[in-house]
């Protein structure tokens, strides 16, 4: 009997390890409202069929309790497969999920969980800042931008003053179409929701969305070349070779170019900025001076759109479209909701048709936004959103975490780019369909995936924490609101031969289909852009209480 006994004990133990090494939860580590769709994901070596599930309040008290559903889809490298729903649980307060003993990361489930994340996104291009625009964390710079000028490879020597404006991304290169994708959704956001976007901590009268949206507009006025073409892109490729240094320490600080160019999708995207921005601050800020000054711009670049080429093709190979429909129809709408001059309109009807739905999102798939602008004008423009919408939906159900499956660079963008569209849709169609898409790739960014990581800094338990930042590696301090890039797959990054500095602590997590490395030497899925941190705030602000 005691043998026996002695068996059963030591059958228990190993059964407990086993669960201890092999049973992951994943969920956002930030938390849920009370009315939120609330779920997790299990994955695990051991078929869990028979357990259950806990939820356990602040004192260790069980506050709710539910079966394990086993996935259809599993994560390769993991035998089984399982997600968990607690919605019904709404009461505030603190909880973990416990599963036989393990324990998930603590979450919150309360209101305005979210309003802190938001004034982090927002601080993120404070440190992103260049020239004399006060940034944070490292000094005024590049105050000589720029020192020539490059057109159709031929360089000519004339300087022009386009200080300010935003590094892109952990590198001191700037470009039009980033900077005005950027501005321009912060400007969207407010004119989305003055409600939740109008917040202004300074009590200024200006909102803090818009007047950090106002730093990339003084920017992308300065780009205007005689009145013909834009300059582009600030500074080469040759930022690379420079080694890590302060923005201030530039050796290169004498020498930035500017790349001169044009094209109907850089008209579309610079103008469709300036058109919106032009409406907000004469309706909302009452700056006429400013708002003549955005409109004149806007129109006068529009008007050119038939004697340039289609894409510009000027840059060193960054950042270049693939279509210009999109965005030169979004350009035309904006101009006739500023302007209320009727060919604006039937310009933009005509874009979106030709358009299309683009069934994806980054800084330059925005057709999206053209088709919302549209549909209150013409409803019909509705069907082309749904269609990308509804392309998603049907994408997640391969996807383990309810996401994409092809992920490619800027991932994490795509990813809140989908909440984004469905966001506007449901704004449109004014009904709770596709809430549980929304909810899922918000939750994925803050660690329901299979890292466990939340991808945006100091938010969550385990979250990002050595982002491909010169200014943030060189002060020895986190980035605040910076959102790593995301995941790409293990072809895609192999591509690169980046050498990673440090052990990898995901190595347990990493598929053929999706890595991550938590690294300062990866530029490719742990990077932070103006354009990531841009979509990051319309969608976790839409979730704000302000």
């Amino acid at each position: 009997m005691k043998r026996i006994f002695c068996i059963l004990l030591l059958s228990l133990l190993i059964h407990s390890n086993l669960f201890s090494d092999e049973l992951f939860i994943r969920l956002n580590q930030l938390g849920f409202s009370s009315d939120d769709l609330k779920t997790a994901v299990v994955f695990s070596n051991s078929n869990l069929a028979r357990f259950t599930f806990s939820v356990l309040d602040k004192d260790d008290k069980e506050a709710y309790k539910g079966e394990l559903i086993q996935s259809a889809v599993k994560l390769s490298g993991f035998n089984f497969a399982y997600s968990i729903d607690f919605t019904d649980l709404k009461e505030e307060g603190r909880y973990v999920i416990e599963i036989n003993g393990v324990q998930s990361y603590p979450f919150k489930i309360g209101k305005n969980l979210y309003n802190s994340v938001v004034d982090s996104l927002l601080k993120f291009f404070k440190v992103q800042r260049c020239g004399y625009t006060n940034p944070i964390l490292h000094k005024t710079c590049h105050p000589y931008d720029v020192t020539a000028l490059v057109e159709d490879g031929k360089v000519i020597y004339k300087t022009l003053d386009v200080t300010g404006g935003w590094h892109d991304a952990g590198d001191y290169i700037k470009f039009l179409n980033t900077t005005a994708y950027a501005t321009y959704i912060m400007i969207f956001a407010y004119d989305f929701d003055p409600g939740k976007f109008g917040f202004d901590s300074d009590k200024n009268s200006v909102p803090d969305i818009l007047e950090e949206a106002k730093v990339g507009l003084d920017w992308l006025l300065r780009l205007n070349y005689e009145n013909k073409k834009f300059i582009t892109q600030v500074q080469s490729l040759r930022d690379h070779d420079q080694g890590w240094r302060m923005p201030e320490d530039d050796q290169l600080n004498f020498d930035r170019p500017g790349f001169l160019g044009i094209g109907k999708n850089l008209i579309g995207i610079y103008s469709a900025t300036l058109a919106l921005a032009a409406r907000i601050w004469k309706e909302d800020l009452k700056y006429d001076e400013f708002a003549k000054k955005c409109l004149l711009s806007a129109g006068h670049f529009y008007a050119l759109r038939n004697s340039v080429p289609d894409l510009d093709t000027s840059s060193s190979g960054f950042y270049l479209d693939k279509s210009f429909h999109g965005k030169l129809g979004l350009a035309a709408i904006e101009l006739y909701m500023t302007t209320g001059k009727r060919q604006y309109l039937l310009d933009a009807i005509e874009q979106g048709d030709l358009a299309g739905s683009d069934f994806w999102w980054s800084w330059g798939d925005i057709n999206s936004l053209l088709h919302f602008r549209l549909a209150d004008f013409e409803p019909r423009f509705t069907e082309y959103l749904k269609k990308n919408v509804d392309h998603f939906n049907e994408v997640r159900k391969k996807n383990l975490f309810g996401t994409i499956s092809d992920y490619g660079w800027g991932s994490n963008n795509t990813i809140l780019g989908i909440a984004l569209q469905a966001i506007l849709l449901k704004k449109i169609s004014k009904n709770v369909l596709y809430d549980s898409l929304i909810i899922y790739q918000r939750d994925f960014i803050f660690g329901r995936n299979q890292w466990g990581v939340s991808f945006i800094s100091n938010i969550g338990f385990d979250f990002a924490k050595n982002f491909h930042s010169q200014i943030s590696f060189l002060n020895k301090t986190s980035l605040p609101g910076a959102i790593a890039a995301g995941p790409v797959s293990k072809s895609s990054f192999s591509k690169y031969k980046i050498q990673i500095e440090s052990a990898d602590r995901f190595k347990r997590f990493q598929t053929s289909d999706a890595v991550y490395y938590d690294d300062r030497m990866d530029y490719v899925t742990n990077e932070p852009t103006i354009s990531a941190n841009a979509t990051g705030l319309f969608v976790i602000g839409w979730f704000s209480g302000k």
